[in-house]
């Protein structure tokens, strides 16, 4: 079961997501240039993967992705807590 919060400041979109249980998934999907996100691991330990690739990540670390790369986010742990920024951009920037 995954629990979502969402905070906006200012710029930024920021979204804290707790896995109760390991093996809960954040489903597949994808950004484009207008909001895609890091993912810094507070608690527990997760792997984001899609089909051609994967990367485990622990407490303390960060995912870093790209524009257009589909990706799911699994917890590898009980208790695990993400956090995803997004900083939102407009046509000006």
């Amino acid at each position: 079961m995954l629990l979502h919060k969402e905070l906006k400041l200012g710029d930024l979109d920021v979204t804290i997501i707790d896995f109760k249980t390991s093996g809960d998934v954040l489903p597949k999907h994808v950004h484009d240039e207008t909001n895609v996100h890091i993912t810094i691991v507070c608690d527990g330990k997760i792997k984001a993967y899609s089909p051609d690739w994967e990367v485990e990540a622990i407490s303390g670390q960060i995912v870093d992705f790209r524009v257009g790369q589909p990706h799911e986010i699994m917890a590898l742990e009980n208790d695990t807590r993400i956090i995803n920024i997004v900083k939102k951009y407009s046509k000006s920037n």
